[in-house]
């Protein structure tokens, strides 16, 4: 009996982790951040103004690229969690 109401308890905390709760992206700034991944991949990606800056090596300096075109595009970003 003592193990059943554990499986219980420990499907009610699980029931309030809902991916719906989490922050959204819109779909043409996802669209956005995948082309700026395909860059990155081909290592066509450059960094700073006008591509001053070099190749980019970092896989999360290339998502901080992507995040940074859409939010200038005017898309949908979530704002940074603190």
């Amino acid at each position: 009996m003592q193990r059943n109401e554990l499986n219980v308890n420990i499907l009610s905390v699980n029931i309030h982790t809902n991916k719906n709760d989490m922050a959204k992206y819109s779909e043409k700034a996802q669209n956005k951040i995948e082309k700026v991944m395909h860059e990155f991949k081909k290592g066509t990606l450059k960094s700073g103004k006008d591509g001053i800056g070099g190749k980019v090596t970092n896989r999360k300096q290339a998502i901080a690229i992507g995040i940074s075109e859409a939010k200038e595009a005017g898309l949908k970003v979530p704002s940074q969690k603190k």
